[in-house]
């Protein structure tokens, strides 16, 4: 049966509403025992392990790469696949991370056993606080749903969300925790787009100050520099940006007073204009430029020494955004 757009549309909206206030209900639950499951994590000498059947595994293996991520080896284990030589990868130092909805899943009791002779402790997000997961785990998380999105309320879905959703508030409260800096965080993302956010500085994308202007210097003066320099005249006193110029600058100037080549430029000039520094994350810079509504930023040293210019368009081809 084909439907109409708007039935699916709807059908869509009420999913999305629905996982949405299963995940509010269940950040309104968490307590005392997320703070545990956060400090056993950051404890822990050895890796994490995180394991679950069917979707609750997928989920899993999602955990696992999050946790690696923000600083935390992590490695997902399948509870069959353990039985079978797996285990081999669980030390003593380690923990684990099991999630199951019923918690009673025969396929978790042989991983289980194992966990306990091992002596890993075990953080349970489930959705039973009675169960058989629940009652060997060390912590347990509730990531109980009152009913699943699917409509015949059988298929794993607002169920997995939430568990989703809990494993991503332990990854990002134990990063916390453990003080993972923006600088390690880079580190560990290289490659692609967010690495590039992450590591590339100002200095890498700024260009040479060009022609700065002196106080006393005339706006015809100014308009040279605007055209060879973007759209920015940077003004030097002493070697220091004592103001800066733009292209509105002059259109502004240029509407009210016939006669403003003659003006000094210390007469218009912003005096007080947003700068950024050469060690200043690129995705920074973007962050001032956007928030301003400027195209381009004077870069100053830390004792406001002039030392280049850097443009949106320069910070965007760099791949800062």
């Amino acid at each position: 049966m084909r439907h109409k757009d708007s039935e699916l549309i709807q059908v869509g909206s009420r999913v999305l509403e629905l996982e949405a206030t299963e995940v509010s209900a269940a950040a309104k639950r968490l307590n005392d025992s997320f703070a545990r499951a956060v400090r056993l994590l950051a404890a822990a000498k050895g890796r994490v392990i995180v394991s679950g059947v069917g979707k609750s595994g997928l989920i899993a293996r999602k955990i696992a790469a999050t946790l690696t991520s923000t600083g935390t080896a992590a490695s997902y284990l399948h509870p069959v696949d353990s039985l079978h030589g797996d285990l081999g990868i669980v030390g003593k130092d380690d923990i684990a991370i099991v999630l199951s909805k019923s918690g009673a899943s025969e396929d978790l009791f042989g991983l289980l056993g194992s966990l306990q002779r091992l002596g890993v402790p075990i953080i349970a997000i489930t959705g039973e606080a009675d169960s058989a997961l629940a009652r060997v785990a060390s912590v347990t998380l509730d990531a109980s749903v009152t009913e699943e999105a699917c409509p015949h309320d059988l298929a794993p879905t607002a169920s997995t969300t939430v568990a989703l959703a809990l494993g991503d508030a332990l990854a990002v409260a134990l990063l916390r925790e453990k003080g993972i800096s923006r600088d390690k965080f880079a580190e560990l993302h290289p490659g692609g787009s967010l690495g590039r956010r992450l590591l590339l500085r100002v200095r890498d994308v700024m260009l040479p100050p060009g022609r700065v202007l002196r106080p006393d210097a005339t706006m015809r003066e100014a308009v040279v520099s605007l055209a060879h320099d973007r759209g920015l005249a940077m003004v030097s006193e002493d070697g220091h940006l004592a103001g800066v110029l733009t292209t509105g600058d002059l259109t502004r100037l240029a509407e009210r007073d016939p006669r403003f080549f003659e003006r000094r430029v210390d007469e218009v000039m912003t005096r007080t204009p947003k700068t950024t520094s050469p060690d200043d994350l690129a995705g920074a810079a973007v962050g001032v430029m956007q928030n301003r509504g400027i195209m381009v930023l004077p870069v100053v040293d830390n004792g406001g020494g002039i030392v280049g210019v850097v443009h949106l368009h320069d910070l965007m081809r760099a791949g800062a955004v």
